[in-house]
């Protein structure tokens, strides 16, 4: 197919559908001025002035011009490219860290890189990391809610701006997290006020760090208020796993109150109630944790404790970005989540 072009003040200049992506020189002829000038526009590594900027800045939107990564991080030292760590997972928790963070990139102009593992295991990660160093990364963000990303945080270089999002406060490195136990504290402290003489509770898997935070914060609301905890059921994040401790619970005795570590097992618990003509809310009040998208439709709609995944990748990328300016961040930042209330602890 042939290339058409057009000209302007002799100078020939390459059409966007033509065969050849535009370069550095095509922007400078256009424009009317040295390579160097346009080069100090495009990475902002010196003056030029107001008209001069204005003429390269239409000549690279006329041309579509597109800097080559490489050049430009040889140029100005610096890529605009983050890495993430993240779980191969399509748990909503850590998929919608993930996106919080890519929104928050996004918006200020940054690109990802991201490093995905399939099992949460200390090596797996600190490969990931390595990779995410080759590929000239200014800095890592780490999705560390699992007890092994925590340990490998330990063992990751230090030449490379390091952010945790979701790790153990004893991290080696600032972190950006949730409260789980303030949302668990919440939670409980709603079932209580309703008139329950105790919650029952659904965890998640031992080895997941927030797991662990919102069974701690359970137990700690029923021992501040003078109430011994029930047995701990423990199953896996799935719907599956949640039908059955729903079941271990009706063996148990029929609680009246439970709270659930997050709302996919609450879905499979209120289906294992249901077969056994347990209503909610009319014979359990239950809370979940997340705020899943589908919980507001669940049978009943559930209360449940939402994460403001968006503000969690905000301020992991700006604590990353004073990071990288060589600021004092502080080692932890919390975030507070919201009890939604909903059917599921309505009128009994």
């Amino acid at each position: 197919m042939a290339r058409t072009s057009s000209t302007e003040g002799g100078r020939k200049a390459p059409s966007a559908q033509g065969v050849r992506q535009a370069s550095l020189t095509d922007v400078a002829e256009l424009a009317g001025v040295s390579h160097m000038t346009v080069s100090r526009v495009i990475n902002g590594t010196g003056p030029v002035r107001p008209e001069t900027r204005a003429r390269v800045e239409a000549a690279v939107r006329e041309l579509d011009y597109r800097p080559n990564s490489a050049a430009r991080t040889l140029a100005t030292g610096k890529s605009e490219t983050l890495g993430v760590v993240a779980l191969d997972s399509t748990l909503y928790g850590p998929a919608s860290t993930l996106y919080g963070i890519e929104h928050a990139a996004r918006e200020a102009g940054y690109a990802i890189t991201i490093s995905s593992v399939s099992r949460p295991q200390r090596q797996s990660i600190s490969d990931a990391v390595e990779y995410l160093r080759r590929q000239a990364v200014e800095g890592i963000l780490v999705i560390a809610p699992h007890e092994a990303a925590g340990q490998a945080l330990e063992f990751t270089p230090r030449d490379v701006p390091l952010v945790a999002v979701g790790a153990a406060e004893s991290a080696p490195v600032p972190v950006v997290s949730v409260d789980q136990r303030d949302g668990a504290r919440r939670a409980t402290k709603h079932l209580l006020a309703l008139g329950h003489r105790t919650v029952w509770h659904v965890a998640g898997p031992a080895d997941w760090l927030e797991a662990r935070a919102r069974e701690q914060g359970w137990s700690e609301t029923l021992e501040a208020h003078d109430i011994e905890a029930p047995m701990v059921v423990r199953g896996d994040w799935s719907p599956r796993s949640g039908y059955e401790a729903g079941r271990t619970l009706l063996a148990a005795g029929r609680p009246t109150a439970v709270f659930v570590a997050n709302d996919q097992m609450a879905l499979g618990m209120l289906r294992a109630f249901a077969e056994a003509g347990v209503a909610a809310p009319r014979d359990v009040h239950v809370v979940g944790f997340d705020d899943v998208p589908e919980s507001a439709y669940y049978s009943p709609p559930l209360t449940t404790v939402r994460q403001d995944f968006i503000e969690v990748g905000r301020q992991a990328f700006e604590l990353l970005m004073s990071r990288l300016r060589n600021e004092g961040t502080g080692t932890r930042h919390l975030i507070t989540p919201e009890l939604i209330v909903r059917e599921s602890t309505g009128p009994r």
